[in-house]
């Protein structure tokens, strides 16, 4: 309720022309009779309009398609015109909702209702969603990925990863089928204690094609992980570390490469020998609330780093931005050791002290990043990161990148045209903008209800 009469308020700060409501109902279609059943909806309506907020639009979700007598139904009793009422049914794809509420004259009632002027709508986008669902629904290829995490029983901890590795999966043709492995499993403890998982997660983690070692927090399960950056920079398995994956890769190079046997964080081992993680100056030990490194922040490649495999993903951009969560950082200490080795820091912050990129050589793939490229992949705009690591599970990497991160014809089907118009096959009449204030707030919270 907080919610909604907060909306109510905000109404009126930013006026009628900057603010617009869709109301989202369910329509239930019971088997028994196959009948919609419209009455949820205008109760729902009833109280929103209650509580001083009127839809100019309402979206109905149902099972099945619903026919126009219904949506006048809604239209009557719900004070808004039919062409107002948007049936969304189960679909095949999530991706196909944009399309199906583009078809409806959406587009053109917002750039009416919002004022927002636009003369000639573009429908590029349109055609690239288009694109993007008709491959979807024709997805017949699986790469498998597994994700070496520490809260795996909740899965949707991990579900912007999930859905990263999905944009990127998804834009060449495949679907991803990902694995998740329980860190400790992967443990030598494990062994001893519980035989039987320990073999499974290391079953798993081989029969990938390619590996995530996502974000966290804690001691638990990081000995897990580190064994999982182990055997992929050993067998050459492609490899994304993210945040805390990041960390363990760089204490695993440091105890295996650099025979640093004792190699910790201080995160976790707080005296440890030979600190290769330790806390930023910002994180005030003991004092957790307000010291994390948050928010979008600028990652400076090296001039060394021209020919990576991680810059050129990013279309050899000298710098990017990316969303950053995390309170510890690699010791400088030991930097020098790492890359004279072969651990190659390729991307910093801004005043080039604190490793945020790094990338290790003569491997397939073996790139981890401290910042959490997950949170800004788009579905018609993987992540970098994430699309390196499918398009290097299935060895596609070195043609993609010699393009100049392009797919061939033959791999991609999206639309390239900057100047061509598109228009979709299916168009429903535009909805029409309501004729004035007093109609759209006149059907009040006194309207009979009837099914």
């Amino acid at each position: 309720m907080a919610f909604v009469e907060a909306f109510r308020q905000f109404q009126f700060r930013a006026k009628r022309e900057n603010f617009c409501v869709a109301h989202v109902s369910l329509v239930p279609q019971p088997r028994s009779t196959g009948e919609p059943k419209t009455k949820p909806t205008q109760s729902s309506v009833r109280e929103l309009r209650g509580l001083g907020l009127s839809p100019d639009f309402i979206v109905c979700r149902s099972e099945h398609p619903i026919d126009h007598s219904v949506k006048e139904k809604i239209s009557n009793f719900c004070h808004v015109a039919p062409e107002q009422v948007i049936c969304i049914p189960d679909l095949s794809s999530i991706y196909k909702v944009p399309i199906l509420i583009d078809s409806h004259g959406v587009v053109e009632f917002l750039n009416e209702r919002l004022q927002l002027g636009i003369k000639s709508l573009p429908r590029r986008h349109m055609r690239q969603w288009l694109d993007l669902a008709t491959k979807i629904d024709n997805l017949r290829q699986e790469v498998c990925i597994a994700l070496v995490g520490k809260y795996t029983r909740l899965e949707d901890a991990y579900a912007s990863v999930v859905k990263a590795l999905q944009h990127a999966a998804n834009s060449i043709g495949y679907k991803v089928n990902v694995s998740f492995i329980e860190a400790s499993h992967l443990e030598k403890e494990m062994l001893s204690d519980d035989p039987v998982a320990y073999h499974e997660a290391w079953k798993q983690l081989c029969k990938s094609e390619g590996v995530v070692v996502p974000g966290g927090f804690g001691k638990r399960g990081m000995e897990g992980k580190i064994e999982a950056s182990r055997w992929c920079r050993e067998n050459g398995k492609p490899y994304l570390g993210i945040c805390l994956g990041f960390q363990a890769a760089v204490i695993e190079f440091a105890r295996n490469v650099l025979n640093l046997r004792e190699a910790h964080t201080t995160e976790c081992v707080s005296d440890t020998i030979h600190p290769l993680i330790i806390d930023m100056p910002e994180h005030n030990t003991g004092q957790m609330g307000g010291t994390m490194r948050l928010g979008k922040r600028t990652t400076i490649f090296k001039e060394s780093a021209n020919n990576t495999k991680i810059k050129r993903l990013y279309f050899s951009s000298g710098k990017i931005e990316e969303r950053h969560r995390h309170r510890y950082e690699v010791n400088p200490k030991y930097i020098p050791d790492l890359e004279k080795a072969g651990l190659e820091f390729v991307g910093v912050d801004t005043d080039g002290q604190r490793m945020e990129i790094l990338e290790l050589e003569n491997h397939p793939y073996y790139i981890a990043v401290q910042f959490h490229p997950e949170y800004l992949s788009r579905p018609v705009s993987p992540s970098p990161p994430f699309m390196g690591l499918i398009l290097a599970t299935k060895d596609i990497l070195k043609p993609y990148l010699a393009r100049g991160c392009k797919f061939s014809p033959r791999e991609s089907d999206f639309y390239d045209s900057e100047d061509e118009d598109y228009s979709l096959p299916i168009k429903h009449a535009p909805i029409p903008r309501p004729t004035n204030d007093s109609d759209s707030s006149a059907y009040s919270s006194s309207t009979n209800i009837v099914d």
